[in-house]
């Protein structure tokens, strides 16, 4: 046990001491003293010992981690990849809370915040959406080791991005865009067969072409698609009106489930795109020009392109065109947004190429 003693006018006096005054204390030094040796002891004592103890472990964590790496590689890569993926995601939430304070403390909306705090919040709920099924899973006694064998058989499926090397978020993105491309030709067919119905003839024939084209594998310019928005501003390729298979279709081009109700359906694909609209405009403000390359990769992914096996310069290009298409869209025009993805993807790497 320790007591608090002052060091006053060259003597030791106990605190509270009949002739000890309270301006003693402010103009010297406070120091603590064992009441069972009366020596003085650092007021630091605590925390030096709980810093030699994390350097211990830290120690010692080295040791097992060089283990590891020299007497099983592979195992040390799957381990060092998950510490990786727990320490992003810490940091993810971090970054998120701060966001969130942010926009408490000033009153801020989503579409008011800057770019990157923007796409940080989306892609963040994402990822929590897709982890907090294998969090629960592994809450059971003894349940975790299942989880990690599943895990570790299973990546794709129930890991994030934060838990992948670099082969592998090639490798699965390559996947889900090829399971998304399965239904461009869909998207593109139904398209077609609502525009059939609509009165304006100028715009049906002028949409007819475009889809026609895109089947015929020509890329539009986005000159061609500003032209035809009115009909995606009402009846018939609204969202509020598309019919239930064009929404299943189109719920797959955005990673969204289709085994929904259509109301719930209809309404995810609304608030998704809608999503992506507000992130454009913040882009808009702040410049495709100023994004890293993993960004741009990033942006032209969420948009429908696959961008795995492009250029900084090529995703720049898509992404450059898509935003200006983007700012001159009404949020009552989001539908021609969300059509977009496809008709402004399927044949971009046929373009590159006979170019």
């Amino acid at each position: 046990m320790f007591s608090k003693m002052a060091l006053t006018r060259g003597c030791l006096r106990l605190r509270g001491r009949r002739g000890c005054y309270f301006s003693d204390f402010l103009h010297y030094p406070t120091v603590y003293v064992s009441q069972l040796t009366g020596h003085p002891l650092s007021q630091f004592f605590t925390t030096a010992k709980r810093r030699s103890i994390i350097s211990k472990v830290k120690r010692l964590n080295a040791k097992y981690e060089q283990f590891l790496e020299r007497n099983f590689p592979r195992f040390y890569v799957i381990y060092s990849t998950f510490f990786r993926g727990f320490h992003l995601l810490y940091l993810d939430f971090k970054e998120v809370t701060g966001i969130k304070h942010k926009m408490a403390d000033q009153g801020l909306k989503y579409n008011q915040l800057h770019y990157r705090e923007m796409e940080k919040l989306r892609q963040f709920r994402r990822d929590i959406i897709k982890v907090i099924p294998v969090v629960l899973l592994s809450l059971p006694p003894f349940a975790n080791y299942i989880v990690f064998v599943l895990m570790y058989f299973f990546p794709r499926q129930l890991l994030i991005r934060h838990f992948w090397n670099l082969e592998q978020q090639k490798e699965f993105m390559e996947i889900y865009h090829s399971i998304r491309a399965e239904v461009y030709p869909n998207a593109v067919k139904n398209l077609i067969k609502a525009v059939s119905r609509f009165p304006d003839k100028r715009l049906k024939n002028q949409l007819l072409q475009l889809g026609t084209k895109v089947q015929e594998g020509i890329h539009p310019e986005i000159s061609q698609l500003y032209l035809v928005a009115k009909p995606f501003s009402g009846r018939p390729l609204e969202i509020r009106y598309i019919n239930a298979r064009q929404m299943k279709t189109l719920s797959k081009v955005m990673f969204l489930t289709p085994h929904l109700p259509t109301f719930i359906m209809r309404r995810r694909l609304r608030s998704h795109i809608m999503e992506i609209h507000h992130l454009d405009q913040a882009l808009n403000v702040f410049g495709v020009h100023n994004l890293s390359e993993d960004e741009l990769r990033t942006a032209c992914y969420i948009r429908g392109l696959n961008s795995v096996h492009l250029n900084a310069a090529e995703c720049k290009e898509w992404l450059t065109k898509w935003v200006q298409l983007s700012k001159k869209l009404k949020d009552s025009e989001a539908s021609l947004l969300l059509h977009s993805m496809v008709l402004l993807s399927t044949n971009y790497h046929n373009s590159r190429k006979s170019k």
